[in-house]
């Protein structure tokens, strides 16, 4: 139990931090945001709980593909949030991701990559 209160607390503690340098500077906040932190950390923890190669292995592959079809969002959020405001815009946001991604795993499919 012990272990599971410190894993939530050091990673809480990265998204604070993401959210505390954001406020500080733009710039500063998005590096810091775009850095790997959370999947660092998972394979972190995946490897202290002696966790196989093979999953940290397919932890890294899968995070890799999965991150591509984000990035549009990241793309449309500045220019939809002027038109939109804040919550239509992250709902927006969520729905283009999710098609993106859905079209995103259809394609890899034909390169025997399976995503979904």
């Amino acid at each position: 139990m012990k272990w599971l209160i410190a894993k939530y607390l050091i990673t809480s503690a990265v998204v604070i931090l993401v959210s505390e340098a954001a406020k500080r500077s733009d710039r500063f906040g998005g590096f810091v945001a775009a850095l790997p932190m959370i999947s660092l950390l998972t394979l972190v923890w995946l490897h202290l709980e002696n966790q196989p190669d093979v999953k940290l292995a397919n932890h890294a592959w899968y995070t890799f593909w999965y991150v591509i079809p984000t990035l549009p969002m990241f793309l449309a959020f500045p220019w939809l949030l002027q038109r939109l405001g804040f919550w239509w815009t992250l709902g927006s946001c969520a729905l283009i991701t999710m098609a993106c991604f859905g079209a995103f795993a259809l394609a890899l499919r034909r390169f025997g990559i399976t995503l979904l």
